[in-house]
Order: structure tokens, then sequence, then C-alpha cells
């Protein structure tokens, strides 16, 4: 969390991340272009404090290297500090960002303490990933080109399905999704979500990219990542449950 701070701390890189909140995806030079006052090794510099703190993720489109932002570390620090005393209002700050150029993409980065293999775990098995995914319960057979469905004892039919498109355990898995918990989201089609996990230490890089939507979707569909993601990585490292508003939307 002190390097979230001390990110945070510059005013600077606050408006950096204010940039790719209006408009994620940028390259170095387009941010640069934002920042007339300021050389292009001082964008990267305040870029490499944001990355170091997991503000901002990268990601490679050919010979271009794309800046996103990534909220899960300020949902972290929501759901150790302010949710405890502000949460009706402060649910808010979820929805870090809207819109995106087409296609949209979204890029969500977390580092857990945990095994590849326990953490794939997580994500495939069903009963715990209730525990984290609003009470979700996901079932496949998880082979490529499997099918998967998302469901809740509390809602009325499936909350949304898909293919299982890749399936590499335990580092990689791909899949199509159509999102069917409300009206609104099932108009959106099929977007896709892609889990990556890398070892580094005693620990996983988590990377999910939620991609393939179309230009100005509805945010239900990627709004809810950073709360998914806080709570992975809440019940693997401790073992308890956090409770947000998602969470106790089917209770």
């Amino acid at each position: 969390m002190d390097a979230v701070f001390r990110a945070l701390a510059d005013p600077t890189r606050r408006s950096l991340l204010d940039e790719l909140f209006r408009e994620d995806g940028q390259t170095l030079n387009a941010l640069t272009e934002r920042f007339g006052s300021m050389t292009r090794f001082g964008v990267m510099k305040h870029l490499k404090q944001l990355e170091e703190a997991g503000l901002v993720v990268t990601r490679r489109r050919g010979r271009e290297k794309l800046h996103f932002l990534n909220p899960v570390p300020i949902r972290l620090v929501h759901d150790r500090w302010v949710s405890k005393y502000a949460e009706p209002w402060a649910t808010a700050l979820s929805g870090l960002k809207s819109r995106l150029e087409s296609p949209m993409e979204k890029v969500f980065e977390i580092y857990i303490r945990t095994t590849p293999e326990r953490l794939w775990e997580a994500i495939t098995d069903s009963e715990i990933r209730s525990k984290y995914h609003f009470g979700v319960r996901v079932s496949s057979d998880w082979t490529p080109g499997s099918r998967f469905e998302m469901g809740h004892p509390g809602a009325e039919g499936l909350l949304g399905e898909g293919e299982n498109l890749e399936v590499d355990p335990p580092r990689r898995l791909v899949q199509s999704m159509v999102a069917l918990w409300s009206d609104d989201v099932k108009s959106e089609g099929t977007s896709r979500v892609t889990w990556e996990i890398e070892p580094v230490g005693d620990s996983c890089r988590l990377t999910v990219t939620h991609d393939q939507l179309r230009d100005g979707a509805n945010d239900e569909l990627y709004g809810g990542w950073p709360m998914i993601l806080s709570g992975l990585k809440t019940w693997l490292e401790t073992g308890e449950q956090l409770t947000t508003p998602g969470s106790l939307m089917y209770g």
C-alpha cells in the first residue's frame, strides 16, 4: 500500500491517472502531448512509478506500448479503510473508468501471495469462486471448447454463460462470455475474459483482461472486477470474505 500512496501523492501522477481515466490505452507519445510542459523523459519517469505501484498496466500492440489504468490497488485501499466508514457513498469509487477507445479493453492486475495451482483452483472451483465472486458459482469441465455457466441460488436463471477458448492450467484461461444478469447487459452480446497467472517469488501476478467490448459498453460488464479481485486476494491470503455491495445483490 505504501507504493500506492507515494504514487498518488504527486499531482502530476494523479493527472496522468485522470488522463487514462478519460481515455485508456494511450502510448507514451500521446500522454506526453497531453502534458506539453513536461518532457517525454519526465512523463516516462512518472509512468514508471505508477507501474511499480500497480496503478498502471502496460500492453504491447505491435510496435506500440499502451498504458492502461488499473483500479484494483485503489479498490484495495477502499476495502481496507474507506468502506468501514462510508460504504454507502464510496461504492462509486469502484466505477473508476467508464469508457475506452473502440474496441473496448479493460486490464486489471493484482499480486496475490499464493501458488499458481491454488490460484487456478480458486478461479475454476465453483465453491471457492462463490466466496469472492458475489456468491456466483461457475460450472464447467474446464476443457478447451467446453461450455461454462454462471449462476446463483438466489437468482432466477443463469447470470452468464460462454465458452472456454483456451485452457492451460495453471497459467492461462481465455473465455468468451455473454452476461445475462440484466436486460441491459444481455444486449451487449459476447465479450472475452482472459486470466493470466505468472509466478513472482512467493506470489503470483494475476492479470485479467476483459476485451472485445463495444465502445461505450455498459459498465456493469466490467465494473465489478476490482471488487472480485480484491475479494480473491483477501480470501486466498487470509481465508476471510469481503462484504461488498455486489456480494449482497442476491442475498
